[in-house]
C-alpha cells in the first residue's frame, strides 16, 4: 500500500508508522517542520509542507495519489474542510483521528460501543472532534468522501505517564508528598499501549469495509485510578500517599485539568472492541499497564533531563490539597 501520514510523529502515530513500514507499507509523511521527540522511522519518505496551506501542500504532494491518507493533526472543522477539498479524488480512504472522549459524558452504559452517542458538554477539545466527525460524515453521505473515523482512548508510550502532571507526580511520590486522585479513585480507566493500538490501526488501512465507519481501538486493561497510581508508585519503588478530591474542586483551581476530568476521566471508561476485531481478527492488546509502568520509570530514570518537575503543577496540587484539608481534614 501507498499511505500518507499528515503529521505522524506523535506518541500514537510513531508506533503506527513503525508497524506499517514493517508490514511493507510505502509510507510518506507530510510534515511542517523538524521533530526530535519521535523521529520518522527508517524507510519512510518525508515531504515538507503545511496541510493548512493548500499551496504549500500542493507543492509538496503534486498530483500524487494514495491508497490511504491518515490525518493525525486535525482538531477543528475548518481543518477537515480543507482536507475534504484537498484529498477528494486523491485517496481511497481518509482516516480521521478523533477521540474516545467524544462519547457521551457521563456514559449511559458500559461497555462503550461505537453506537454510544457522541456528546461532551464539558470539554471543548471533544466537542471540536465531534464537529469534525459530523462534517466528515456529511461529506461521505453527500458525495462518497471515503472517511474512516478512529477514536483512540488513553494511549501511552514509555514517555507518557498516565497521571496528570506526569513526572511531577512521581517526584512527589518519591519525596513522600501527597498526590491528588480525583473522585474516590474507584472509577475504571482503560489504558492502551501505543504498540497495541498500532496492531489494530494498521489492520484498518486499505480495508474497504472500514470506509464510512467509526472504530475505537483500545485495550481491555481497565485498572481503577487508585490502582494506576499504586502501580506507578510500586514501579518507582515507593508506596504513594493518595488523597481523594472531588473533580469539581480540582476544576475550581485548574480549569484545564478540571475539563479533562469532568469531560472524560471522572467516569469509568470500558470499551467493547468487537467492531474493530471483525475487520482485524488478530487484534489483541497484550501489554498491561502493570508491565508498562516499570518500563516508563526505567525510561525516566535513564536520563536526568527527562525528569522535569513542573512547579506550576506542584503549586496547583498543593492549593487543591490545602482547600480540601480545610473542609475535610485528613487524619495524621
Amino acid at each position: 500500500m501507498n499511505v500518507l501520514f499528515v503529521g505522524g510523529t506523535g506518541i500514537i502515530s510513531s508506533a503506527c508508522a513503525r508497524l506499517a513500514i514493517a508490514r511493507g507499507v510505502h509510507l510518506t509523511f507530510l510534515l511542517r517542520g523538524q521533530t526530535d521527540r519521535h523521529p520518522v522511522p527508517p524507510g519512510a519518505e518525508v515531504l515538507r509542507g503545511d496541510i493548512r496551506d493548500p499551496r504549500s501542500a500542493g507543492a509538496a504532494l503534486g498530483a500524487r495519489r494514495f491508497d490511504a491518507v491518515v490525518e493525525w493533526v486535525a482538531f477543528l472543522p475548518s481543518h477537515v474542510d480543507l482536507d475534504i477539498e484537498f484529498f477528494r479524488g486523491r485517496t481511497d480512504q481518509y482516516v480521521f483521528i478523533s477521540s474516545a472522549s467524544a462519547y457521551s459524558v457521563p456514559p449511559g452504559h458500559l461497555p462503550i460501543t461505537e453506537s454510544t452517542p457522541l456528546c461532551n458538554p464539558f470539554w471543548q477539545y471533544s466537542r471540536d472532534k465531534i464537529a469534525c466527525e459530523e462534517r466528515l460524515v456529511r461529506a461521505y453521505r453527500a458525495d462518497g468522501f471515503p472517511v474512516t473515523i478512529v477514536r483512540p482512548s488513553h494511549t501511552y508510550d514509555a514517555s507518557l505517564l498516565p497521571v496528570h502532571g506526569g513526572w511531577t507526580v512521581v517526584d512527589r511520590m518519591r519525596r513522600g508528598l501527597p498526590v491528588v486522585v480525583h473522585g474516590d479513585g474507584s472509577s475504571l480507566w482503560t489504558l492502551t499501549h501505543h504498540d497495541d493500538f498500532a496492531r489494530g490501526f494498521v489492520g484498518l488501512l486499505g480495508h474497504s469495509a472500514a470506509v464510512g465507519e467509526a472504530f475505537h481501538i483500545t485495550s481491555d486493561d481497565t485498572p481503577t485510578w487508585d490502582a494506576i497510581h499504586h502501580i506507578l508508585g510500586r514501579a518507582a519503588g515507593v508506596r504513594p500517599k493518595l488523597v481523594h478530591v472531588p473533580s469539581e474542586l480540582i476544576a475550581a483551581h485548574d480549569p484545564d485539568w478540571g475539563a479533562s476530568l469532568l469531560g472524560d476521566k471522572t467516569y469509568s471508561k470500558v470499551f467493547d472492541n468487537t467492531k474493530v476485531r471483525r475487520l482485524v481478527p488478530d487484534y489483541r492488546a497484550v501489554i498491561p499497564y502493570a508491565r508498562a509502568a516499570a518500563e516508563q520509570i526505567a525510561w525516566y530514570d535513564a536520563d536526568e533531563r527527562r525528569r522535569v518537575v513542573d512547579d506550576a503543577t506542584n503549586a496547583t496540587m498543593d492549593r487543591v490539597l490545602e482547600h480540601y484539608d480545610r473542609a475535610w481534614p485528613r487524619q495524621p
